[in-house]
């Protein structure tokens, strides 16, 4: 109805009432009541939109929140939909994000999801009838920040007493990181409460240093973020910390199961008490001394760091060749290793050929004759660095095999472990003190 329409009926009814009041003789009462009543139905105000209020939100979190309003007044028609709607800016109308939530007047929940973390929003009620939308009054909230992501670094520059990692933080959950860095210990699943060095705080990737370690020791490595979300970790590495001989000779280090092993061949010449240990390379003198000897394979420096020195028994028996805290295997702590690896028990204690691929998964990845490098899915490393032989003194299979000393056998036998290239099995025998073998040390 138009504002004229309105003009004429609002004049023509308030004259029909002065009319009433002042001519009661041209028309009975009742039937002038029941005209006036008639022509005064058709002066019904039109509908207006409706009145309503937002309620406040409830139960945010990083990507959700609840929240709805309250239709006070109708406006005078049906409420033909509702809902709130929402946006980053002030005054979000319902032609942006908004939710459905039926029809009718009253209050009204709803959930509204696929919310950025850690973002500032401004949400309204609204409701519309056949006179238009109407707002509620503006209401702000804050999504909580979501965790944020990290992976941790490979593990490099590992030393007798430290070692390097890091992370990248790919997301940092919407919110400022305060904190980052990483953290270690001899446990598993190391955390902030453990031993850690901060990399300062903000997004992006970075470096870490770990000091202080303990030599020939098996660590665990998680980096880690920090922001209002709380502190989250990357995946965990491991590492061993290289070994130190009385030389300053440093040698990787690998746990295999329980045990803490080096990783390389012995090439110390002096015991662990600075003591000399005699170099013999003559055949003869080799063969005939019953005291501690060593050498180089072919007399030769040169393979000092790819296949360490070799001993004879008498080196090894001494009780002090390996570095202070560790020792010469015992036959025992060789099965117990083969065992870890698989050997099966009804084989461990045979002498002779054992086993199925124990061999395989010790010998190094390279380093042997094509065709016959292994997995060293064990750390161990073996490489093919031959032996001297105790009746001759001579220098034999460098290149095809390699032996280590174990445990005293009897009174001229002492028990060793042997790996060759054309095999994935691992032998065990014993043979003269008097032979030239390499060491590996056990951690006590």
């Amino acid at each position: 109805m138009d504002n004229t329409t309105n003009t004429i009926r609002t004049s023509t009814c308030n004259s029909a009432k002065k009319y009433n009041a002042r001519s009661g003789r041209t028309i009975s009462n009742v039937l002038l009541f029941v005209a006036v009543s008639l022509f005064l139905s058709g002066c019904v105000k039109d509908p207006v939109i409706p009145v309503l209020k937002t309620i406040s939100v409830t139960d945010i979190t990083m990507n959700s929140v609840v929240c709805g309003g309250e239709i006070i007044d109708d406006g005078g028609a049906p409420v033909t939909a509702k809902g709130v709607c929402w946006g980053v800016d002030t005054e979000p109308v319902f032609e942006g994000f908004h939710t459905d939530d039926g029809t009718g007047s009253g209050s009204f929940s709803t959930a509204i999801t696929g919310l950025d973390p850690n973002t500032l929003y401004y949400i309204r009620a609204f409701a519309v009838n056949s006179a238009g939308i109407a707002y509620g009054n503006e209401i702000s909230f804050t999504t909580s920040a979501a965790a944020a992501v990290i992976t941790t670094n490979n593990i490099s520059d590992i030393s007798v007493n430290g070692a390097v990692s890091g992370g990248v933080i790919t997301y940092d959950g919407n919110a400022e990181i305060t904190d980052k860095g990483v953290c270690w210990s001899t446990g598993t699943l190391p955390e902030i409460t453990d031993s850690f060095k901060s990399a300062g705080s903000g997004p992006g990737s970075f470096t870490s240093s770990m000091t202080g370690l303990l030599p020939g020791t098996r660590y665990y490595v998680r980096a880690y973020a920090v922001n209002s979300a709380g502190t989250v970790y990357g995946e965990q590495k491991t590492f061993n910390t290289m070994l130190s001989d009385i030389e300053g000779n440093t040698y990787r280090t690998v746990t295999i199961g329980s045990q803490v092993w080096m990783a390389e061949n012995l090439r110390s010449t002096r015991f662990n008490d600075n003591t000399d240990i005699p170099n013999i390379e003559e055949d003869a003198e080799w063969i005939s001394t019953t005291s501690p000897a060593w050498c180089w394979m072919l007399n030769d420096i040169r393979y000092k760091e790819t296949f360490g020195a070799l001993y004879n028994w008498y080196a090894v028996n001494s009780g002090k060749l390996c570095p202070s805290g560790w020792h010469i295997p015992s036959d025992e702590e060789y099965k117990t290793l083969e065992l870890f690896l698989g050997m099966p028990v009804d084989q461990v204690g045979l002498w002779d050929w054992r086993g199925t691929d124990q061999g395989t998964q010790m010998k190094s990845t390279t380093g042997w004759a094509d065709g016959e490098n292994g997995t060293n899915s064990s750390g161990f490393s073996a490489l093919p660095g031959g032996y001297r032989y105790g009746a001759t003194g001579a220098f034999n299979a460098l290149g095809v095999l390699t032996y280590w000393w174990s445990s005293e056998y009897s009174d001229i036998y002492a028990v060793y472990r042997r790996v060759d290239g054309n095999t994935g099995e691992v032998f065990r025998n014993a043979t003269s003190k008097k032979g030239g073998k390499y060491v590996r040390c056990v951690k006590d």
